[in-house]
């Protein structure tokens, strides 16, 4: 299963994207990034709207949608890696990770997202979001090969 983190804006560079690159490194296959932005001085609404339509746009067909947002679920490391496990053994070609701008996800990528994910309730910066996503998901590899590098 190949795995994608879609995010509104752009990594620059620094220690944020450094670390994003240390653990997408290890993954194989590699992890894609895409980032998309608004441009435009839109209301907030409709800015949402139009960042959720390139998010969703970036999407590969057939892909699990995982939203990362403050109201979603918080899963242990281990539950994440099943969660991801079962939709591989289910075929999934892909998983999605989507990362709203600066005012959160528009109600339509929480609609289409097969799990809504909270990194707890604390606010992280998106840029740190990036690497502790690939983080994650090099960890979930890791306990589904069992490999020792989760150490529960």
């Amino acid at each position: 299963m190949r795995f994608l983190i879609a995010a509104v804006g752009r990594g620059g560079k620094g220690p944020e994207q450094a670390l994003f690159a240390h653990y997408a490194a290890r993954l194989r296959p590699p992890i894609d990034l895409r980032e998309v932005e608004e441009r435009r001085p839109l209301p907030t609404a409709e800015r949402q709207a139009r960042e959720a339509e390139k998010l969703l746009a970036a999407v590969p067909l057939g892909a699990r949608i995982v939203a990362l947002d403050e109201r979603g679920k918080s899963l242990s490391s281990t539950d994440l890696a099943a969660t991801l496990g079962a939709w591989r053994d289910q075929g999934a070609p892909a998983a999605a990770f989507l990362i709203g701008g600066a005012d959160g996800h528009d109600e339509s990528v929480r609609q289409r997202a097969d799990l809504t994910l909270a990194l707890g309730t604390m606010t992280w910066p998106h840029l740190l979001v990036r690497g502790l996503i690939a983080e994650q998901i090099y960890r979930a590899q890791c306990i589904l090969d069992g490999h020792p590098y989760h150490r529960a």
